[in-house]
């Protein structure tokens, strides 16, 4: 579903606390539910979620407040959520926490030059109970945002469209796609988290789908296809974990 900005968090080794704690698996298929295949969930980004209350470090994950396309709310915790989504999505979905020995979703792969496959849907696996397509931690700077308008200036590259755990800022004078330096060393954000930044974060077709006002545009993707080889940012796991807020200094050791 949409995501949603915070100005702070804690980071544990399974990630930002409470992200992807909850996921719509399909029942016929036994596959979590997945906007990388948007013919099937392309609609799961008229939806909203957002928790009743602040997750905590220890404790059960609170229930998540859903929002509707037609405006109607629901809450995970509630005995009518999974039917009430099944029909807005007219789908048998289960709403379901990260439990699932084996999950996997599946992926829409457009005709894009450069890609993988194209013109095809492939099954990928997730990691074992978690709803974590790859890695736990997805950071992006916007010198790469920057550089994407430059390059393809009739696209609107946002943020939002690339649904990263973290945002770094780096200094004016950093340009082009600088995360791309960082895959085998480890990113410092604030006082304690230390992440190892594994690799370069490969885009999907979720990129160029419609989120709230931005429009569809296949070319989002294929000029992260073109330039940077589909990456845009990178994939992070969790050497140190603690807690990090909105303004904190990131530096790279």
């Amino acid at each position: 579903m949409m995501g949603e900005e915070l100005n702070a968090s804690y980071v544990s080794d399974r990630g930002l606390l409470g992200d992807r704690a909850y996921a719509l698996v399909d029942q016929i298929t036994g596959k979590v539910a997945s906007a990388k295949n948007p013919r099937k969930w392309g609609r799961l980004f008229d939806f909203r979620a957002s928790f009743v209350d602040p997750p905590k470090i220890a404790g059960k994950i609170p229930a998540v407040r859903i929002t509707l396309p037609d405006g109607r709310l629901t809450r995970s915790d509630k005995a009518e959520a999974s039917s009430l989504l099944s029909e807005a999505l007219s789908a048998q979905i289960r709403l379901m926490t990260s439990s699932l020995e084996k999950p996997s979703y599946e992926e829409y792969w457009p005709d894009i030059e450069g890609l993988a496959n194209r013109e095809k849907v492939t099954e990928e696996l997730m990691p074992p109970q978690t709803f974590f397509d790859l890695a736990t931690i997805h950071v992006l700077t916007t010198a790469t945002i920057d550089r994407l308008r430059e390059l393809y200036p009739q696209g609107r590259f946002e943020v939002r469209r690339f649904r990263p755990n973290v945002v770094v800022e780096p200094s004016p004078a950093v340009k082009e796609f600088v995360e791309n330096a960082w895959v085998h060393r480890t990113l410092a954000i604030g006082e304690e988290v230390r992440l190892r930044v594994t690799g370069p974060c490969t885009r999907c077709v979720m990129t160029t789908l419609a989120q709230g006002d931005l429009p569809r545009d296949l070319g989002i993707l294929r000029a992260a296809a073109r330039y940077n080889q589909v990456n845009v940012g990178v994939y992070a796991s969790v050497k140190q974990g603690g807690n990090i807020k909105r303004g904190d200094h990131v530096w790279v050791e």
